[in-house]
């Protein structure tokens, strides 16, 4: 995967984080509902950022969705602290790629989101995984 497509998929995983954090924060109440929107405004800033990087690599940067598929009905907040943590997921995965395709300041700076998502993951869920952004095998 060349850089500019690793960059252009972690910029849908930050629009589609940011779709998702408003129907966690919909949904969760009290502390949760300050973790989201602090993630929301995370997960606003990196896709920001991202774009930038899609362009410095020559690309025009995608366009967010009008609405995204969740991966499961969110009718409670429970639901939306397990959506909140597949978003986490879905964005490190993103960004593991990045790391693996780009080189220098990119490469650094998708180490870091990375890292981010991977705290926030854990805070959402409670635990964590062994290497955030790669796919568990068996």
């Amino acid at each position: 995967m060349s850089a500019l497509a690793a960059a252009q998929a972690a910029l849908a995983a930050e629009h589609a984080a940011v779709y998702g954090y408003g129907v966690v924060g919909a949904r969760v109440d009290g502390a949760r509902r300050a973790e989201a929107r602090a993630a929301h405004a995370a997960h606003r800033a990196r896709r920001d950022a991202m774009a930038r990087s899609v362009r410095d690599l020559g690309g025009a940067p995608a366009a967010s969705a009008a609405a995204y598929a969740l991966p499961f009905p969110v009718a409670d907040g429970d639901g939306a602290v397990r959506l909140a943590a597949e978003l986490e997921d879905r964005v490190a995965g993103a960004y593991a790629d990045l790391v693996r395709a780009a080189g220098g300041a990119l490469r650094r700076e998708a180490a870091a989101a990375l890292r981010e998502a991977a705290v926030r993951a854990v805070r959402w869920r409670g635990s964590g995984v062994a290497f955030p952004g790669l796919a568990e095998r068996p």
